[in-house]
């Protein structure tokens, strides 16, 4: 039985442009995956999100287990037929929300005890179960069950922690039913120490998995230890699979990924900032609530191919925005859903044609020119 398959293509130092084959269609990669938390992309349409060129989104366990309910989705087919998208689909494991937004929280050796954010009630979550939900809602892709170390922690509690989500990957792949054309990505863990990233990758590779995340970041360690932590931990995972930074999403922190080998992103920043009047655009990220807007005919991004980047001026999207119409809020998540798949198809493109140093430089020094402070 063929797994989803990933197939490198071309490299530029360590960035990698790539294929990752799936039983619903090819994801081109480097790749941003928009967020679909509740089977929705906040604020847009499915075939608008096809269009903006995403070919994977992201949708969440936790959330989609206590509202409508795993069984729920499993007779409308799973969240691809529930919520109208035909491309693949990944499913988080529901360990990060877990820690950062249920109420006591309780971990044995077995998996965890919860209280729904919602309305209180209890939940018990463990890596068979979260396999299983995975595997209720179709997803394409699936991700092993793990903990998400908090940071800052102790280098023993992160060891701690580590190890507890290896014992639940392998158990994870234990409960993974196989399919032609799917597959399960495990998560490498281990905080910012180089020995438990490296001790955490050994562990998966020997399990073996359909592709490998890189978990536990973007939690409030800054860029800086979170580019490091990739330079001690991408060189230790196969060239042969896909490579997934889970969580992050400015663009700049993109770059340094991709640069490191990283193949596949997600992040709800595009379609959270486009409801808190944030745009981003080749030349930096704007606030559109900025009165310097008001009078401005420009469209948000003439090199970006999307009605909302193109055909609207910045001076009514400024007015819809101080007007508090939900247009304005849908005209950005639109625009920076299309943005980030610019974006990505250019990193893809100066990978393929060596260019990729040269793109970063003329990429990094433009984002300075936005009215907006990354």
């Amino acid at each position: 039985m063929s797994e989803a398959r990933f197939e490198l293509m071309a490299t530029d130092g360590a960035a990698r442009r790539g294929r990752l084959h799936t039983a619903h269609g090819v994801v081109d990669t480097p790749a941003f995956m928009p967020v679909g938390t509740a089977a929705t992309v906040k604020g847009m349409f499915t075939d608008a999100v096809a269009a903006t060129g995403a070919q994977m989104i992201l949708a969440n366990t936790y959330h989609l287990m206590l509202r409508p309910g795993a069984e729920r989705i499993a007779k409308f087919g799973g969240v691809r037929q529930f919520m109208g998208w035909t491309g693949p689909l990944l499913t988080d494991s529901g360990g990060y929300q877990v820690m950062s937004l249920s109420k006591l929280r309780k971990i044995d050796g077995g998996g965890v005890t919860f209280q729904s954010h919602i309305d209180g009630s209890k939940h018990y979550l463990s890596p068979e179960r979260s396999i299983e939900i995975q595997h209720q809602l179709d997803a394409t892709i699936t991700m092993a069950f793990d903990e998400c170390t908090p940071y800052p922690a102790t280098k023993d509690e992160v060891a701690e922690s580590m190890q507890l989500s290896m014992r639940w990957a392998e158990r994870s792949k234990t409960a993974f039913k196989a399919r032609e054309g799917y597959g399960l990505f495990g998560i490498v863990q281990g905080g910012i120490h180089a020995d438990l990233r490296a001790e955490s990758a050994a562990k998966l590779k020997a399990i073996g998995f359909d592709g490998y995340a890189i978990g536990g970041l973007a939690v409030g360690e800054g860029q800086d230890l979170m580019l490091a932590t990739l330079d001690v931990t991408t060189p230790h995972l196969p060239t042969t699979h896909a490579r997934y930074l889970m969580g992050v999403g400015k663009p700049l922190d993109i770059v340094g990924a991709v640069v490191r080998g990283v193949d596949m992103f997600d992040c709800v920043l595009p379609t959270r900032s486009g409801r808190t009047a944030q745009a981003f655009t080749s030349l930096g990220p704007l606030n559109l609530r900025n009165a310097k807007h008001a009078d401005d005919p420009r469209p948000l991004d003439e090199t970006v191919n999307c009605p909302a980047s193109r055909n609207f001026s910045r001076a009514y999207l400024h007015h819809l925005i101080r007007s508090e119409e939900i247009l304005g809020l849908m005209l950005l998540s639109w625009h920076n859903v299309a943005f980030y798949q610019h974006f990505m198809a250019q990193l893809r493109n100066a990978i393929a044609s060596g260019t990729l140093q040269s793109f970063v430089q003329q990429f990094t020094d433009a984002q300075a020119g936005g009215d907006v402070a990354e």
